[in-house]
């Protein structure tokens, strides 16, 4: 068989998508995956074991979503920057009739309705709705700024609020912070009055001051956060030592213990699981990968905003890559006791399938809105 190549001159689609799609930005997300996939097949078994289950239970169930989620990035990497809006506007509509849906008829998972079973396969509908709502928000952003007759902020303003009020009912405050450290930052990007800016981060600290207060579940995780002794610290305790006892170059992969103390050592602390096995090494590769994708997609995002004056790019890749980063940065964060534990995945390297999907949906409108376009052709060899 000849080895498959694809030339400069190529014009198949495949072809343009491999000379347009920026090769540096798809291998760091693909490295994610691998770790991930490392990773899980270290912690999986054990947490398979807690629930009495095949020790291959999750590593055989993310599987069954990876083939999807490369297929997601491929197919919406494809799209022009028109058809990435169209997709976003197709996937946020669905997302907020199922962030309707959930309180009412999903399951209560510790105190709280975050799922939706459709055809026997629970769905997390605020998974999709954050890459969506980025980039409709940029959309209406854009189109606001272009057009001073068009009332794009307010529309912003009633999406946001829609979206923000679902993931409270259900209770997530987790995502609600991400979704309104995303929007700000498109605020910002879209050139809007300062004002407004330190408007809304008082009234950020506003609501979480109110969370603290009226949620005795959010004021639990602060307390025990503030002062350890004030209640359970039982798996940030683990995760610290796991942490401590990989030291540089880890205990060597398999040989982790504490991973069979940790009950969700598979999700929320995978990072301490990849800490005790790998040692710091692998903890600052993650880091630097992580770093990497947002700052090479914000910079070619800007660059191309510039060249061809599209704010909605730049808006639409900022929302995409503070999403990213930001559920990055919680997860490690949580792990490394450096904020109040939260529920929240590490992109592409935790376990969830509803999780990867709605990253894979994210990241290939990320590649898609910084894929090189010349004359104005989407996909065009450069």
């Amino acid at each position: 068989m000849k080895n498959i190549t694809f030339g400069r001159t190529d014009t198949s689609i495949v072809g343009r998508w491999w000379w347009t799609v920026d090769r540096m930005l798809l291998t760091a997300i693909l490295l994610l995956i691998v770790i991930g996939i490392i990773l899980l097949m270290a912690a999986g078994p054990a947490a398979a074991g807690r629930i009495n289950a095949d020790p291959l239970h999750f590593v055989r169930r993310q599987f069954v979503f990876l083939p999807p989620a490369l297929f997601v990035i491929f197919i919406v990497s494809l799209l022009s920057p028109q058809g990435v809006r169209r997709v976003a506007l197709v996937a946020f509509a669905t997302a907020l009739l199922l962030l309707m849906i959930a309180p009412l008829t999903g399951p209560a998972i510790k105190g709280a309705t975050r799922w939706v079973y459709i055809g026997g396969l629970s769905i997390q509908p605020s998974e999709f709705v954050k890459p969506a709502f980025a980039v409709v928000s940029a959309w209406m952003f854009s189109e606001g700024r272009m057009n001073p007759n068009f009332p794009g902020f307010r529309v912003c303003m009633v999406l946001y609020a829609m979206t923000a009020g679902l993931l409270i009912i259900q209770p997530d405050f987790g995502q609600t912070m991400v979704i309104s450290a995303m929007w700000g930052v498109q605020f910002f990007l879209a050139g809007l009055p300062l004002i407004l800016v330190v408007v809304l981060f008082a009234l950020s600290l506003v609501g979480a001051v109110g969370a603290y207060m009226l949620l005795p579940h959010v004021q639990s995780r602060v307390d025990r956060f503030l002062n350890p002794e004030s209640g359970d610290t039982y798996q940030i305790e683990k995760a610290m030592q796991a942490f401590r006892d990989g030291g540089f170059l880890g205990r060597g992969p398999g040989e982790g213990r504490v991973k069979e103390l940790l009950p969700d050592s598979h999700t929320d602390f995978i990072f301490a699981v990849a800490g005790e096995e790998f040692g710091l090494i692998l903890c600052l590769l993650v880091v630097g990968l992580f770093a990497f994708v947002v700052i090479r997609a914000m910079s070619r995002a800007m660059s191309r905003a510039m060249q061809e004056n599209n704010l909605f790019v730049m808006i639409g890749v900022g929302g995409l890559t503070v999403q990213f980063g930001m559920q990055a940065l919680v997860n490690m964060a949580s792990s490394l006791h450096m904020m109040p534990t939260k529920g929240m995945t590490m992109p592409f390297v935790s376990y969830g399938g509803s999780s990867m999907l709605g990253l894979a949906l994210g990241v290939g409108m990320m590649l898609a809105l910084t894929r090189r376009h010349v004359g104005g052709v989407p996909g065009s060899p450069s």
